[in-house]
């Protein structure tokens, strides 16, 4: 059976030398970044079009000369090389329509670097691990013992993390259910054809006047003071809670719909065009609806499972469950009343059972082996 991959990020215990030294690393990715951001868009504007590796190689034969401070004891060159990396994949995303034009990176925001020992596998295991030309740095919890080839170290909320892949092999489990249909809500989470109903945390919606109470007290700070600073770190753990809670919630559902069922289907939502309605966006995104089908997919090969991913056009709130009569269903209407039929039942429960029937039919051998 292949391998596959997977991810794991943990917090990491610096000593304050360690965080100087992880805050030079990110500082230099970030001057790097936007050094090759703004070289390539003043070589377009002359109508010359640049790549990230040509960029790399002027970058090191003239600018890395000047600049003695990206040389100093204890820094991983590796660092310019992968931001030049992020540069062009950046581009890439943005010509494909993935995602919106590269923009400058500011310094306290999103700082992160990566780093690798040029290609050779890094051991990793224990709660202490050594990072290429770093040195030793420890973990507050045990990390497998096992081999990657490349770390990303970011920081959140004034703590540094670090994460990495490294490939395990599938644990194909023991189905309960072949089919199942995951119908994502607002209200709740996520509503599964055989009746379980998943809550949804609505964790920024909880802390939204707290989060808005502490907004407006770092407004009132004055800005570069050591208050403002403080008040600043303490906002963004509380935001940081709010995203820990909601991925929490995501990777338990995701986990559970994976490993208990077969084959999952799955609609495929166009998420961007619902975080572009100004009256959806917030409870969207608390939602975590990306971050759900994401994980829904790959954690279906991790636990031997298929995904059926169902067009986003497909009517599943519409339809009848039972006859497949088709009528229009408000959004304010939550029970399901069949014209046809006579069919009551909740709507989510109605459009996951909609969706199991579209499982079915995409894959009838599973289906009759069943």
């Amino acid at each position: 059976m292949a391998l596959v991959y997977t991810a794991l990020k943990t917090k990491l215990k610096l000593t304050p030398p360690q965080t100087v030294l992880m805050a030079k690393h990110a500082g230099i990715a970030r001057f790097t970044f936007n050094w090759g951001l703004a070289t390539w868009q003043a070589l377009y504007a002359q109508g010359v079009k640049p790549n990230a590796l040509v960029l790399k190689k002027f970058f090191n034969n003239h600018v890395k000369p000047v600049c003695p401070w990206i040389k100093e004891s204890g820094i991983c060159q590796k660092v310019t090389q992968y931001a030049f990396e992020h540069l062009g994949r950046a581009f890439s995303n943005f010509l494909e329509g993935q995602s919106n034009y590269p923009k400058f990176k500011n310094k306290g925001r999103h700082e992160s670097f990566t780093i690798d020992a040029s290609g050779k596998p890094i051991a990793v295991g224990g709660t202490r691990l050594k990072l290429p030309t770093i040195g030793w740095v420890s973990t507050y919890e045990g990390l497998p013992h096992v081999t990657t080839k490349k770390f990303t170290i970011s920081q959140e909320a004034g703590n540094w993390y670090i994460s990495f892949t490294y490939e395990i092999e599938p644990s194909v489990t023991v189905k309960s259910r072949d089919f199942i249909g995951v119908d994502l809500g607002i209200k709740q989470l996520a509503t599964l054809s055989c009746g379980v109903v998943i809550a949804n945390p609505h964790a920024f919606r909880k802390a939204r006047q707290l989060l808005a109470r502490m907004q407006r007290q770092l407004q009132r700070k004055q800005k570069g003071s050591k208050r403002y600073g403080r008040h600043k770190l303490r906002l963004a753990a509380a935001h940081q809670r709010v995203k820990n809670i909601r991925l929490d919630a995501t990777h338990k559902a995701t986990t559970y719909i994976c490993k208990n069922h077969a084959v999952v289907a799955i609609e495929n939502l166009n998420v961007s065009g619902m975080m572009a309605n100004h009256k959806l966006a917030g409870a969207v995104a608390d939602a975590n609806f990306y971050e759900f089908g994401r994980q829904i997919e790959y954690k279906a090969q991790r636990y031997g499972s298929s995904v059926v991913l169902v067009d986003r056009w497909y009517p599943s709130t519409q339809l009848c469950s039972s006859c497949s009569h088709q009528q229009p269903m408000p959004l304010s209407v939550r029970i399901y009343e069949c014209d046809a039929c006579g069919l009551k039942v909740d709507r989510d429960l109605n459009a996951a059972l909609n969706l199991e029937k579209y499982a079915r039919v995409a894959k009838p051998s599973l289906d009759t082996e069943g």
